[in-house]
């Protein structure tokens, strides 16, 4: 060995060890500063440790939960997605699922999506298990967020000033005679640099008077202060005699809560109690109360991880007698979930129960949802946008026509991580000087389209020649949906081990992705269809079908008008036929609705899709046939009748019916001005470079016409075709759509 590599060892070997003994020390601190809570400076500590020794897993995994902790979603994406590739969520099984809770944070639902339906394939073997079912949901989710974040309410929202609001976190419990009452995590003393000096880093509750809008700067309550624990949560009893909120006490880095009570008479506080063991049951964790009136008893609402739960955090309640006896504690089951389920609060006008949640359709984090009590509680329905946001939206109340929520996201006061700490916004209806034009209510409609429903092969009315059914189409998509397991069985026939999963994977993801959403996207188009009604509209509909190619065209046409047949019987059917007299043209307030079908049959059909019958796996069972049979809702316009746009056609769909390949197809389209003024054609789309347009005039006289001709070469093309054109018209963003079809042999 030479001279040199002796030298080079002894100094590399005690650098090593060195290092290493750097590693842990860094590692040891780090675990010490997370379990305190003080996810900054461990952070940093992980930082440092995985500076020095990079190929850790171990390491990565933790500054990944530290920064998650810390609620630095961008960073945390990236390590969470590090540690996956590093061992596949072998070691760490929960890093492919936080990849994607990561990225769904951050508002990247696309990737989001597909980081889920990885972790779902993953997790597969354990289907009853919750990771499996986390990935499933949260598919879900970001199907309906991708859909729901083009729709924001029209309000004024805004971040409460810093009266109230610091870098560090505030919650909104409630607004009681004037006083908005809030907590705030505060350190007991802050550097200019805005180091923590103390380690006393609690949450007090405060109180903030409002007087015309202004809130003045907040107030300790000294009276409810306890110098070791941590306190917030509060809320008033229905006489305004009895303040109830949380006491906690830091263990580790997890908290251990309960309810207390205050009494407050005539400006003055005077004791505090605990509430006893049947609301703070030993060894769970209850906190969060909210006080309501339910079937006329005084109800204390609260959220708790006790035994008989859901999943985590569990929404209870319990009727108060006499101001301080409580009945037995009920679950609401209906809306708690494998999750958490936090900040109940209860709105005795409208008997609505508002609360957080991760579970249902979200946006990202914890989102408020609003449930309505009749003899039960119903359905969570989201908030929506900008209540809620891809960041955590917690600890929703109301007052009057102001809505407060609890928010981390981008636009907090902070400073160093945009997401690290929470402030309460406020929101405030619009005062709108004019209603909203027809055309941009229809705009609005718009946006949630195409809404895309499919069908099982050859349904509804299988082996018929019918164009119109008696099936509503929500019946046929029941019976669809309990074919799923028949559908994997057929689709994986033939293989085995891992591709036979795959396969039945594939095939629960097209149900998941394309059928259930599909029904998701049909009811909130209906409800905002149904709005636009009520208002007195008259609307046309395009309604457009598709089949797979397993059977010939003409028959293919006629079951695509069975389909969109099928959609017509689920509207005139809904709600006891609230959409009937509108498609029946007898409602009182002159709304319409008229369905206009385009069955394409089976010409946009994948050419790589099987039309074999007796290979049903493929023509049949498999994704790629499966996608094929579908109507799509694809616009939402006025009738042609309507006074604000200037001209129509008597007939937009002209088919040419049977021709062989290399026929030019001729058609004619006669335009209407049904205005008395002059209108003016600015000009002609035309998408498909095989059309040859001819426009007799550019202008039309006043409740004159012109001719539109249409010329279709078909060379080279095969099957069922339609073409279109759309015809500009001058100071109007709409267009008249014109179509030609035709079956080329």
């Amino acid at each position: 060995m030479s001279r040199l590599y002796l030298i080079i060892a002894y100094i590399v070997v005690p650098s090593l060890v060195f290092g290493q003994g750097k590693v842990s020390t860094y590692l040891k601190h780090a675990e010490e500063k997370y379990k305190a809570g003080d996810y900054f400076y461990a952070a940093e500590l992980y930082r440092r440790a995985m500076d020095l020794d990079s190929n850790s897993v171990a390491t990565l995994w933790m500054y990944a939960e530290t920064l998650r902790a810390y609620k630095d979603y961008r960073t945390a994406e990236y390590y969470y997605k590090k540690v996956y590739e590093k061992e596949e969520a072998g070691i760490y099984p929960y890093s492919l699922l936080y990849w994607g809770l990561m990225q769904k944070q951050n508002g990247k639902y696309e990737e989001a999506l597909e980081t889920f339906k990885r972790a779902k394939k993953k997790y597969s073997k354990d289907k009853k298990g919750y990771l499996y079912l986390k990935s499933k949901r949260e598919i879900e989710s970001c199907l309906w967020a991708k859909n729901a974040i083009k729709d924001t309410a029209e309000v004024n929202f805004f971040r409460l000033p810093e009266t109230v609001n610091t870098k560090d976190s505030e919650f909104g419990h409630s607004l009681y005679d004037g006083k908005l009452i809030f907590s705030s995590l505060r350190a007991d003393s802050v550097s200019t640099a805005e180091e923590v000096y103390g380690t006393n880093y609690k949450t007090r509750l405060y109180s903030s008077k409002t007087e015309n809008g202004r809130y003045n700067e907040g107030e300790l309550i000294q009276d409810l202060y306890n110098e070791s624990l941590n306190s917030g949560n509060g809320t008033w009893s229905l006489d305004g005699k009895r303040f109830y909120f949380s006491f906690c006490q830091s263990d580790s880095y997890n908290y251990r809560c309960k309810i207390m009570v205050a009494y407050y008479e005539n400006g003055n506080w005077s004791s505090i109690d605990s509430l006893g063991e049947i609301i703070n049951e030993p060894e769970s964790n209850t906190t969060m109360p909210c006080i309501g009136e339910l079937d006329g008893m005084e109800v204390l609402f609260f959220s708790s991880d006790r035994e008989g739960g859901e999943g985590g955090m569990d929404l209870y309640y319990s009727a108060i007698k006499n101001g301080n006896q409580f009945s037995k504690v009920r679950n609401i089951k209906s809306l708690n979930s494998p999750d958490n389920e936090l900040s109940p609060w209860w709105e005795n006008s409208t008997k609505s129960l508002y609360f957080s949640s991760s579970w249902p359709d979200n946006f990202g984090g914890y989102d408020v949802f609003s449930s309505l009590y009749k003899t039960q509680f119903e359905e969570p329905l989201n908030l929506g946008l900008p209540i809620n946001s891809p960041a955590n939206d917690i600890y929703y109340f109301k007052n009057k026509d102001t809505s407060f929520v609890t928010s981390n996201r981008i636009g907090v006061l902070y400073s160093k991580n945009p997401t690290c700490c929470s402030d309460i916004f406020s929101s405030t209806p619009i005062i709108r000087l004019e209603e909203p034009t027809p055309r941009e209510t229809l705009a609005e409609l718009n946006k949630r389209l195409p809404v895309t429903l499919y069908f099982h092969n050859d349904c509804p009315d299988p082996k018929t020649w019918d164009t119109l059914t008696k099936v509503n189409y929500i019946i046929g998509y029941g019976e669809y949906s309990e074919m799923l397991e028949k559908y994997q069985k057929e689709y994986s026939t033939g293989l085995s081990g891992q591709k036979a999963e795959d396969a039945k994977e594939d095939i629960e993801n097209f149900f998941i992705e394309y059928v259930d959403q599909g029904v998701k996207d049909l009811e909130l188009f209906r409800d905002l269809l149904l709005e636009e009604l009520q208002k007195g509209l008259k609307i046309k509909i395009m309604v457009k079908g598709f089949a797979s190619p397993l059977a010939k065209t003409d028959y293919n046409v006629n079951l695509t008008k069975r389909r969109i047949s099928s959609l017509i019987n689920y509207m005139m059917a809904y709600d006891n036929g609230v959409f009937r007299p509108y498609i029946t043209n007898t409602a009182s307030n002159g709304g319409h609705i008229v369905f206009q079908g385009v069955p394409f049959g089976e010409y946009t059909a994948n050419k790589f899709t099987s039309d074999n019958f007796h290979d049903q796996k493929n023509s049949v069972y498999s994704r790629a046939a499966a996608i094929e049979r579908k109507i799509e809702i694809q616009s939402v316009t006025y009738l042609d009748d309507r006074k604000d746009f200037p001209i129509k056609v008597e007939k937009a769909i002209q088919d040419a019916g049977k021709v062989k390949s290399g026929t030019v197809i001729e058609k004619e389209f006669r335009i209407q001005n049904v205005t008395k003024e002059k209108v003016e054609l600015t000009g002609i789309d035309t998408p498909f470079d095989i059309l040859d347009v001819q426009l007799e005039s550019n202008s039309i006289d006043p409740e004159g016409s012109v001719v539109v001709k249409i010329s279709f070469n078909t060379t080279g093309y095969a099957g069922m075709n339609v073409k279109y054109i759309d015809i500009i018209v001058a100071g109007t963003e709409e267009t008249l759509r014109l179509y030609v079809s035709s079956e080329i042999e």
